[in-house]
């Protein structure tokens, strides 16, 4: 089983947690197609500028199984960056959801503890342009670990 970091904005996460499907570009065919049913996704969502007064921190949304192999739909339900245009992010897995988390787990408490970000003063670099990246199994378990523990 591998685990998965799938890099996500809040709009998408959204459609993740209602359709319970993940979708990449075709540029991401690479990673997409090492996917397996069984294996595990957690959604990082980045950090979002709401307006002059409020940031949303980068995030953990939730953990979902891949429950599909990767196939292609070109219905567009994402939203895409305005840097991607109108990428639909057609190659898709259907996921089930293990948890969603509420309020969703802060991600730059975690750096410190993640493996898989060897550079923690750079540490955007491990995630940025990419969407979606295998992880540890010790990073995924320090994540369901701090998703555990009382937030707010």
């Amino acid at each position: 089983m591998t685990r998965w970091l799938a890099i996500s904005n809040r709009t998408n996460s959204d459609v993740t947690i209602k359709k319970h499907l993940w979708g990449v570009p075709k540029r991401a065919i690479n990673q997409i197609s090492k996917t397996r049913p069984g294996d595990t996704l957690l959604v990082y969502v980045g950090q979002q500028v709401i307006d002059r007064d409020t940031t949303l921190p980068p995030a953990i949304t939730g953990c979902f199984e891949i429950t599909s192999e990767v196939y292609e739909d070109a219905k567009p339900i994402f939203t895409a960056p305005p840097k991607l245009g109108a990428e639909v992010f057609p190659l898709r897995i259907r996921v089930k959801t293990i948890e969603v988390f509420d309020p969703s787990v802060e991600f730059k408490p975690l750096i410190p503890h993640l493996a898989f970000i060897t550079n923690k003063k750079q540490w955007s670099g491990h995630i940025r342009g990419q969407a979606m990246r295998a992880i540890p199994e010790e990073d995924h378990a320090s994540i369901m670990k701090a998703a555990e523990t009382p937030r707010d």
